[in-house]
């Protein structure tokens, strides 16, 4: 018998699943030095944020809600990246954004079209897996010491047997006080979206499926004109009001055209679903335009998915299961290496087809709540993280932490840990030995971690002393440990316009230190969205190009006895943490000159370190 070609492949560290969490875990592994794979079933990266779905990345701020708790860290340094080419909000190019940020780590080789279908585990560790790249016709052995499974669906877990969870637990396991009494196979659905467009003249629609037919009646508890039934808001809570309008465009729709299928396995059932969702898909358009007056007589439909997007299958089980008290009672654990804000949206079992319900029960917080590194370590299986959505939580935290910013912010605290396994030769459940060290890498890369800060023992900064031409918020503040505005902290030093030394910044030592990396996080204001899109509700929200606080100009110098040693100028910068490297360089100030913004008149500078030892 002929067979495929076959090549075998080694790594430290194997990543399954290129979705925002398999891609931030893949860089971050990448750059903290494991020779990484990132391996993608897909021919794009990003999963549900890719041009094959096109929903936009929601997170802790739950749609700037609570504008402040925007993830940091690789994610936000994505979304800057597109910020710079993106204007137009392609989904096109924002896949060859993230193609690009793949390529560029030396140590990560991405191979998209790469679907696992099998592994091997001894000992207790998996060892290897077996995946068929499709465009190259290739059997690829791919070896590892550390997995992550990153697939969404909890996949590698299953492959090798890890305990797994669907539905919802019953209220005795966790006491959640939104928990049924009994434990049940209830799941959220999947959901294609669509993009129409206003072309100024009227425009007939037919549909090309055999589409299913809806009725207004059985539509009113899902916004899908301007209007919403005066009975219906009569009835809606707080909480179903913000979800009946949050969102809502007539062109972009609809995250409630979901259907969860019939069985206990959702998996199984996903091209079913599929067939399900196309026929819904163009009813609820066909609705829209020819089941009455919707104010959509002049929208055409210029994109229909036909991937849909996946809430919920699998979960794994972790060394801890986050639960929803965590979440409510905004709890910080020890080993807190992400954080979440997006309220408890639990959607109901049969998602459209539940015409006499809400499409989702929603509990909002205030506040947020840590993930503890414990969730994304498998219980029973001694070298694989689970991340994303299948990581360690009940039914109703999963609600919540299965946003993709959260589940980002989670990949890059899996990668690094990933790489720290490398770096001791432990597994992951060893690396709360080193919890701390990882933690405080975590902020070094810009991630926030509520409640931690900078106490970084190799960063000299911390002990130099710090002086500005000008000063409306304090020099100080680049040394104070956190790095992002926090309630009525700003934590930032901000000058008083930039003429002459306005926008010098000065870190002085008693005495020389040898410097070979300086780090700077600036202020692209987390406040405002930067998003990629099909919304023109979350469009108009955002500010075209680079975010405009965001330093744009400026030169670095090492001095010593007030001479310049070394300096580095940077032009047409537009991320917010930005990396120097120097040859070795004995100095005892390091000077920053702001020269321009992308916008505003006065530098915003919320971090400075500088390290001996360049990464």
């Amino acid at each position: 018998m002929i067979g495929f070609k076959e090549e075998t492949l080694h790594f430290d560290v194997v990543i399954v699943g290129g979705g925002m969490t398999g891609l931030c875990a893949a860089i971050a592994s990448a750059r903290h030095g494991a020779k990484t794979a990132l391996v993608q079933d897909r021919p794009v990266l990003g999963g549900n944020a890719s041009s094959e779905i096109r929903m936009h990345i929601c997170g802790a701020t739950a749609n700037m809600k609570k504008p402040e708790l925007s993830e940091g860290g690789i994610v936000h340094e994505l979304m800057l990246s597109n910020k710079r080419v993106n204007d137009s909000y392609n989904f096109s190019i924002w896949d060859a954004v993230l193609f690009q940020a793949a390529k560029n780590e030396k140590n990560l080789t991405l191979l998209l079209s790469t679907t696992m279908h099998a592994a091997a585990c001894q000992d207790g560790e998996i060892t290897c897996i077996e995946c068929y790249q499709m465009s190259t016709e290739k059997r690829l052995l791919i070896h590892g010491k550390i997995f992550a499974d990153c697939t969404g669906n909890g996949t590698l877990g299953a492959f090798v047997g890890v305990k797994s969870r669907t539905g919802s637990e019953g209220k005795a396991e966790f006491n959640e006080p939104h928990a049924p009494e009994h434990p049940n196979q209830d799941r959220m659905g999947n959901t294609l979206l669509f993009k129409a467009a206003n072309v100024g003249h009227p425009v007939k629609f037919i549909p090309p499926v055999d589409a299913m037919h809806f009725t207004e009646e059985q539509l009113r508890y899902r916004k899908h004109s301007a209007d919403v039934p005066k009975e219906v808001l009569a009835k809606a809570s707080e909480n179903e009001i913000w979800m009946l309008f949050d969102g809502y465009c007539q062109d972009y729709g609809y995250w409630w055209i979901e259907i969860g299928g019939e069985s206990a396995d959702i998996i199984s059932e996903y091209e079913d679903i599929r067939d399900q969702l196309v026929r819904a898909v163009y009813g609820v358009w066909d609705h829209i335009k020819n089941g009455g007056n919707h104010g959509a007589e002049n929208y055409e439909l210029v994109w229909v998915g036909m991937l849909p997007g996946v809430r919920e299958s699998r979960r794994m089980e972790g060394e801890y299961m986050l639960n929803e008290n965590d979440l409510l009672e905004n709890r910080v654990f020890d080993d807190a290496v992400a954080y979440g804000g997006w309220p408890v949206d639990n959607h109901v079992e049969h998602g459209l087809l539940d015409f006499d319900k809400m499409p989702s029960e929603i509990y909002a917080f205030n506040g947020l709540y840590t993930i503890p590194y414990r969730s994304y370590v498998a219980k029973d299986m001694d070298n694989l993280f689970i991340g994303g959505r299948s990581m360690g939580a009940s039914k109703l935290a999963m609600a919540s932490s299965r946003v993709m910013g959260t589940c980002a912010v989670g990949g890059q605290a899996v990668g690094t840990a990933a790489a720290l396994c490398k770096k001791y030769g432990c597994t992951p459940h060893d690396v709360e030995a080193h919890m701390k060290e990882l933690q405080q890498l975590l902020l070094k890369d810009d991630c926030y971690i509520p409640g931690y800060k900078n106490e970084d023992p190799a960063d000299l900064a911390r002990t130099a002393q710090v002086s500005a031409g000008s000063e409306k918020q304090p020099a100080a503040n680049v040394i104070n440990g956190v790095s992002r505005t926090v309630g009525e902290d700003e934590n930032c030093w901000q000058s008083d316009g930039l003429a002459g030394d306005n926008g010098v910044l000065s870190l002085k030592w008693d005495a020389p230190h040898t410097l070979r990396q300086v780090r700077l996080t600036f202020d692209p204001n987390l406040c405002s969205s930067i998003k990629i899109t099909l919304s023109s509700k979350r469009i108009a929200e955002q500010v075209p190009g680079v975010p405009p606080e965001l330093v744009r100009d400026y030169d670095v110098e090492l001095l010593k006895d007030g001479h310049v040693l070394a300096s580095r100028s940077v032009r047409g910068n537009y991320q917010r943490l930005n990396v120097l490297n120097f040859d070795a360089c004995d100095c005892d100030e390091v000077r920053l000159h702001v020269l321009a913004t992308n916008g505003i008149a006065d530098a915003r500078v919320y971090e400075v370190r500088a390290y001996e030892q360049a990464d």
